[in-house]
């Protein structure tokens, strides 16, 4: 593991105010740092925080509390000027390619937009010249600048918004779901083109996605969360071989096995009860209204974020050495096992 932090993350929250007497804790208190030009993976299901967290930490949504430190310099504390330059270090590859490229502009436009407003090349010729270049990296070709978002699949289009990403030549690029509206035959060319990027350039990625086996591909250390906080964080190989959180554990089982064989026999762990609202967690651990091993003090206190192993960190009572009594509570959700 390289020792140069890009990026670090320190008890980060973003509350959206609904009201007098309401708030969503969208994130709630996360914690992690992304390493020089590796790949952090930040998963969860739908609604848990995530895509919020990647906005907070590009400073698209102004933190509620907490630290964003990019190269050792909080996001949330620049003056105007900072921060301008700060968005040539930092860019979003965006999850839908349908909204996020302008219809109204060609491809040369969009993806030439970024250079002129932070004044990269002299001239228009410098300008198009680059365009092309970023075209032939994303595996498009400069027949294409001259046309319009409408004319592409979608594919092409998420290939168009990384080319923009690129267009500044930043040190971090988080992709929030880049993948995740694209048909899947698709996919898996994107997340090589990511690779391939990353190789050669030397990239620095917070990859956000809900799909678990393209997240241990892409990933060299994964982060998973629930309700705005984070339950574990380990090695990509480490989350897989050996999750400890009960969470993660059920998301892990849900991925399919592409043989059927060994998908028709397998156990299968199946989490049942609903996902509580952010905007009333419950106390003490988010996770215990789930939770089949949810003990009395889960209901009490919130569980600490320690490192129960080398570099593997967890948020369970299950692992708290102080907690005696670690007995399931009665009338919890089943944890349902399909064979």
């Amino acid at each position: 593991m390289k020792d140069e932090k890009t990026l670090q993350v320190r008890n980060l929250k973003k509350h959206f105010k609904l009201g007098k007497d309401r708030t969503l804790k969208a994130v709630d208190g996360v914690s992690f740092d992304i390493y020089k030009g590796e790949t952090f993976g930040l998963v969860g299901e739908s609604g848990c925080g995530k895509s919020t967290a990647g906005r907070t930490i590009m400073n698209l949504y102004n933190r509620t509390d907490g630290e964003v430190l990019f190269n050792n310099k909080d996001v949330h504390e620049l003056s105007d000027v900072e921060d301008f330059q700060l968005k040539r270090q930092m860019q979003m590859i965006f999850q839908d390619p349908y909204a996020s490229l302008n219809p109204r502009s060609t491809v040369a436009d969009i993806i030439s937009e970024p250079m002129i407003i932070h004044k990269l090349y002299k001239t228009e010729k410098e300008r198009m010249g680059r365009v092309y270049e970023l075209l032939e990296e994303v595996g498009l070709n400069r027949d294409h600048a001259n046309r319009y978002p409408h004319e592409f699949s979608g594919g092409q289009r998420q290939r168009i918004g990384i080319a923009r990403a690129l267009a500044l030549e930043p040190e971090l690029i988080i992709a929030d779901e880049p993948i995740s509206a694209l048909d899947v035959s698709v996919q898996a060319q994107v997340v090589n083109l990511l690779e391939r990027l990353q190789e050669d350039k030397g990239l620095t990625y917070l990859f956000i996605a809900h799909d678990l086996s393209m997240v241990q591909h892409i990933s060299d250390r994964i982060g998973v969360m629930y309700l705005g906080h984070m339950v574990e964080l380990t090695s990509s190989e480490q989350l897989y071989e050996k999750p400890l959180h009960p969470y993660t554990q059920a998301l892990l089982s849900a991925i399919p096995i592409p043989d059927p064989d060994v998908e028709d026999s397998r156990e299968q762990v199946i989490i049942e009860g609903e996902i509580p609202s952010p905007i009333d967690p419950p106390s003490g651990c988010v996770f215990r209204t789930r939770c089949p091993l949810a003990m009395k003090a889960c209901a009490e206190i919130e569980p600490l974020w320690q490192e129960v192993e080398t570099d593997h960190f967890v948020a369970c009572h299950l692992y708290n050495e102080d907690i005696e009594d670690k007995t399931p509570i009665k009338d919890q959700p089943a944890l349902i096992v399909n064979k």
